[in-house]
């Protein structure tokens, strides 16, 4: 069970429950007369995140999966799925709590339009970039809804239109996918927003890190912290960049300027600013949220399905049996994909 008191601070309290659970995520069935993919492990340069103070890779890790058909059809274009990783882990990692590439061949066997579903790899130096755009992390927003889609066009036969691009990501990746969602609206044509973490402006790090974080002196000592502390650096990396401010290049919400930083932090909140970017959530053919009963971030999932009604924002939500990371291969296998098929404009033919 999550504590009270780091509910507030969601994204380490969710980060605390994956890091715990990855290995025991629900095995679906095989399904009869499931066609095989293709996994290809790649590098894509990232110019966005060039000269991050962080000095994390520009080049990155991808996983691309290619569906079964791709092989045997060499004219036929696809639609693109962009499936984005939560804190702590990486892209390798996610495919086995997600159990690829049984689940994405699953979802072809039971009828799931044939799609590239692309893994970028996100981690940092403090284990998440939080999929936002700064100076210390550098800017995985750009490099995600730039680079990377540029890369994949540029190498693989997709659609290249927004209309037939999807965006999905869960708990940090879920975040990730609300944030660029929004403003990259124009890249994107459709969402699936999994347990999203942080969304809302209520940043309180506890108090008792305090002195552990104020008396680093290096990246390397950071590495070594315990999870909490290097999860309120991973935020502080992202939203509260300080380039004036080695070896960290972040500001802290401890101290005289907490209140400062707190804001800058709460700027950073989609539900805090979902209202400037409407026009941009009008223009999804789909947008589907899903978070567990038991998942401590059910209610400000629910919160941003309810900011979207206020809009007439159309969205699909549903809360499942389960725990945050409990059924996210068998979801991603019979809802994910399966939105993405009804939702993203396939070759005609």
């Amino acid at each position: 069970m999550m504590h009270r008191s780091l509910l507030a601070f969601t994204f380490l309290a969710v980060g605390v429950v994956a890091a715990q659970s990855q290995v025991q995520t629900h095995l679906p069935d095989a399904v009869a007369g499931a066609r095989p993919v293709t996994i290809e492990r790649i590098k894509v340069h990232g110019p966005a995140l060039k000269g991050n103070l962080e000095r994390n890779a520009e080049d990155r890790d991808v996983l691309v999966i290619l569906p079964p058909g791709y092989g045997f059809n060499p004219a036929r274009r696809y639609p693109v799925v962009y499936a984005l990783h939560g804190y702590f882990i990486g892209a390798e990692q996610w495919s086995k709590e997600i159990h690829v590439p049984r689940t994405v061949e699953g979802a072809f066997a039971k009828g799931a339009a044939e799609m590239i579903v692309v893994m970028p790899d996100s981690k940092t130096i403090h284990n998440g970039s939080m999929y936002s755009s700064s100076v210390t992390t550098g800017d995985f927003e750009t490099f995600i809804a730039r680079d990377l889609v540029a890369a994949i066009d540029t190498r693989y036969r997709t659609i290249a239109q927004r209309e037939s691009r999807g965006l999905a990501g869960h708990s940090m990746g879920g975040y990730g996918a609300t944030r660029i969602g929004m403003k990259h609206a124009d890249v994107f044509g459709s969402l699936y927003i999994m347990s999203p973490c942080c969304l809302a402006p209520r940043p309180m790090p506890r108090a008792e890190d305090e002195a552990a974080l104020a008396s680093l002196k290096s990246l390397e000592e950071a590495a070594k912290l315990p999870f909490p502390q290097r999860a309120q650096l991973a935020s502080a990396s992202a939203w509260s960049p300080n380039p004036a401010k080695p070896p960290l290049y972040l500001d802290l919400p401890y101290g005289a300027g907490q209140q400062d930083v707190r804001a800058r932090w709460a700027a950073n909140a989609p539900l805090a600013f979902l209202d400037q970017y409407v026009g941009n959530l009008r223009r999804y053919r789909g947008i589907a949220l899903d978070v567990g009963d038991q998942d401590g971030l059910k209610a400000d999932t629910q919160k941003l399905h309810e900011a979207l009604n206020r809009y007439g924002i159309a969205n699909s939500f549903e809360i499942y049996p389960g725990t945050h990371v409990s059924h996210i291969a068998l979801r991603f296998q019979d809802h994910v994909l399966p939105f993405f098929s009804r939702t993203l404009t396939g070759e005609k033919r």
